[in-house]
């Protein structure tokens, strides 16, 4: 649908998505309703944001009539399909949408899009540093648009939008599990246990993610982790040209990138061409390292200069809670990774670091297995402080402390300011204090953004 005007649209969920969507459509003429099940005091400042536009709303509840008369039925990220009234609209054959498919429909400039289990935002904002890079070695006033499920809903932006900029596009599986647009250049990170409180099993969670391929064409690229077994899965899926990164070099010559000696190469049309030194990486951690790897495949793919990619690359300082340097306190040197909000994403966190570790974990859990990350505290960790929900999940993965083993110490702490004192207590000279919770915040925060301001503000407290 491209034409809105006089088209009857509800809205489901007034966040962040709902509301630049509703704009959208209000202002090109649709009727728009705007459900969402919170009360009108709560949605106080989502309605302000709307003021003086044409949408109606209808709040604290999902009642299943005010779908009639209705022609699509738009979700935010949040709204699991399961809900009755979007269940119902299935029933009546109302078509379901969202502001990352109907972006994607009406996009004026070319798209690449970029999912995964983990890594999707730092690997998002780094081609968008690559990308400008890119516009300034051309000399250019073309704009690199860098949103989606990080930052910015880009539906906001479209009308600024010219035919030589670039959008680059993080997409969850929240998404995608309803998408039937993909990208012109789409990538594959990793697939990992993530969201199985949603989506129900990893099948159906692999499935949403694989959206992001499903309607390519021949003319697009897919970008994909050929280290991944999940992800190798998806290779037949495959209907344009296919670009691949992985740590060691591809058996044959197919469109790749790889790290051999210290350095990352680009292999492409038979061609191999050196791109950076690994060591100019602003990046701690394997898993950056293939986030970096993927970011020159998706540059590549974008026909992103090697000098762009490597400037890119060079100037790029990583995004906020994930892994970020907070300070140097008591000896120690304290780091933010709120953004592990699963086991898998907290594994990797602790394999980025060799000196000894102060762990901070828990926070609620999403219905993952925990025994692997048990089994990497134990190998890794000196000193565990859990705190949230998932303390005790945690506690029983990692299991009784035995004299002279890992982890030597474990504290249960009823939040994460408790924990935080708790592990200024610990501290040693050389040690590495990570928050790495591994659960998600909402037991104790509104998402993992605000638990890693407070995580910042309480250790920048410390005297």
């Amino acid at each position: 649908m491209t034409d809105w005007a006089g088209k009857k649209v509800l809205m489901i969920g007034a966040a962040r998505q709902g509301i630049a969507l509703s704009r959208y459509l209000a202002n090109k003429g649709a009727k728009v309703i705007l459900n969402d099940r919170r009360s009108d005091e709560e949605l106080t400042a989502a309605r302000e944001k709307l003021e003086g536009l044409a949408i109606s709303w209808e709040t604290g509840d999902h009642p299943i009539e005010i779908l009639d008369g209705v022609d699509m039925v738009c979700l935010s990220g949040g709204i699991p399909l399961d809900l009755p009234l979007v269940q119902a609209a299935v029933q009546r054959n109302i078509p379901l949408s969202n502001d990352s498919q109907i972006f994607l429909e009406a996009a004026p400039c070319p798209v690449i899009g970029i999912t995964g289990s983990s890594g999707k935002t730092t690997t998002t904002a780094l081609v968008g540093e690559i990308a400008k890079q890119h516009f300034a070695f051309k000399n250019t006033d073309n704009h690199v648009w860098v949103g989606g499920n990080i930052g910015n809903p880009l539906i906001q932006d479209i009308d600024e939008m010219k035919e030589d900029d670039i959008a680059v596009m993080e997409l969850s599986s929240f998404q995608l599990e309803i998408m039937t647009v993909s990208p012109n250049i789409a990538a594959v990170l990793n697939l990992t246990p993530n969201h199985l409180d949603r989506h129900g099993s990893m099948s159906k969670y692999i499935s949403a993610k694989s959206n992001i391929l499903t309607n390519q064409h021949s003319e697009d690229v897919a970008i994909l982790n050929r280290d991944d077994p999940r992800v190798r899965e998806l290779f037949p899926e495959v209907k344009g040209r296919q670009i691949t990164f992985g740590l060691n070099p591809p058996f044959n010559k197919q469109d790749s990138t790889y790290y051999k000696r210290g350095k990352l190469y680009l292999q492409a049309s038979g061609q191999v061409a050196k791109v950076i030194k690994a060591e100019l990486i602003n990046l701690r951690g394997t898993h950056n390292l293939y986030n970096t790897l993927a970011a020159v495949a998706i540059s590549a793919a974008a026909r992103f200069s090697i000098a762009a990619i490597y400037d890119g690359i060079v100037s790029f300082q990583g995004v906020p809670h994930r892994l970020e340097f907070v300070r140097e306190w008591g000896g120690a040197t304290w780091y933010n990774d709120s953004i592990a909000t699963s086991p898998e994403r907290a594994i990797a966190a602790l394999d980025s670091f060799d000196e000894p570790i102060v762990l901070l974990a828990g926070g609620r859990d999403k219905d993952l297995p925990w025994e692997a990350f048990g089994e990497c505290i134990r190998q890794k960790v000196d000193h565990l402080v859990l705190f949230g929900e998932a303390a005790d999940l945690v506690e029983k993965a990692v299991g009784d402390i035995q004299p002279g083993e890992r982890p030597m110490t474990m504290d249960r702490c009823v939040g994460l300011e408790q924990a935080v004192k708790k592990a200024a207590e610990l501290v040693e000279s050389g040690d590495v204090v990570l928050l790495s919770p591994g659960g998600t915040s909402f037991d104790e925060f509104s998402d993992f953004e605000e638990r890693g301001k407070r995580f910042r503000q309480w250790v920048k407290e410390l005297t």
